[in-house]
């Protein structure tokens, strides 16, 4: 369950109290998820979500992060927008945690969707890389290549298992290959950069909505589609899904093609896509708190992703 800080309907009442939305109703934590706390609210006035930020997700992030779900919100994106409290604020506190309340939206996340539902996920990929286009917030990527090696060099000081310091030594060899991947050329603007299954949902065979752009920040479109490839195309072993990766690339081609650098650009792009979730994965097994009732996700299933691009890169 994706809960690191409880919440008691207590402190949801208090919270609250400083929004117009009514009395609170419910309070459900929600398990999905790995970074942040995040409870279904309901209240007298509708549903929401309730979020505690935590771990990754600095606080001074949050306004670029909301400003640019609230931005294309406006833009008729299926974002989640956040709701402003009585003080006109977007962030407010709880129990030690800087916290929001956002939107709900309905559906579902898929496991195993279609050809066509692949399709609808790489055009709104592509709408959201349009609509963001005049977004003028700013963030740095907070696991950018520079955080690579930081995570490299941590692991490596923890990693006591033979299967980790394997995963190490191959990380280590990736990433002095790959370096900075990120030409200055290439198309740039506000992106997901996790863009997985899980945070894109669906209602009753359409897509209803994104969620979770905590991790958003400004980078090429071509790396937040490669993010995405590696994320959809395949399976939960590392496992290339047939058809996969060109049913979504067919989605976002058709609402925004991808220039001739781009299109160079995509499988050194995609195999530091599968270095960068390598390492937060390894990291975050190695360093796990067992307190947080929440297990590490293997870092392997995308390590073995990389022979797909490398493949890819050498046609």
């Amino acid at each position: 369950m994706a809960v690191f800080t409880p919440v008691s309907e207590q402190d949801a009442r208090d919270f609250v109290g400083g929004y117009d939305l009514g009395e609170v109703t419910g309070l459900h934590a929600i398990a999905e998820g790995v970074e942040n706390t995040n409870y279904r609210l309901e209240t007298t006035s509708g549903r929401f979500v309730l979020t505690l930020f935590e771990g990754r997700t600095d606080a001074a992030s949050l306004p670029f992060c909301l400003g640019l779900t609230d931005h294309l919100g406006a833009a008729g994106f299926p974002s989640a927008r956040p709701l402003r409290s009585r003080a006109g604020d977007w962030i407010g506190e709880l129990n030690g945690r800087p916290a929001a309340i956002v939107e709900w939206l309905t559906g579902a996340w898929l496991r195993s969707p279609s050809a066509g539902e692949l399709v609808q996920a790489g055009a709104a990929l592509a709408g959201f890389h349009r609509k963001a286009a005049d977004f003028a917030g700013r963030r740095v990527n907070p696991v950018g290549p520079a955080q690579w090696r930081v995570l490299l060099e941590r692991s490596a000081s923890g990693a006591r298992s033979t299967e980790d310091r394997a995963l190490v030594a191959g990380c280590r060899s990736a990433l002095d290959r790959i370096g900075d991947p990120f030409a200055d050329d290439l198309p740039s603007g506000a992106i997901h950069a996790d863009y997985f299954p899980d945070n894109v949902l669906f209602h009753e065979g359409r897509l209803s909505g994104v969620i979770d752009f905590y991790f958003g920040c400004d980078g090429p479109f071509a790396y937040d589609l490669a993010i995405a490839l590696t994320a959809w195309g395949f399976d939960g072993e590392g496992r290339r899904i047939p058809g996969a990766v060109e049913a979504f690339r067919r989605g976002y081609e058709g609402v925004r093609p991808l220039t001739a650098a781009e299109a160079e650009a995509l499988p050194l792009l995609g195999e530091a896509a599968c270095l960068r979730f390598t390492l937060t994965r390894l990291h975050d097994r190695i360093f796990h708190d067992p307190a947080n009732l929440v297990t590490p996700k293997d870092p392997a299933a995308f390590y073995r992703r990389m022979d797909y691009w490398r493949v890819a890169e050498a046609v």
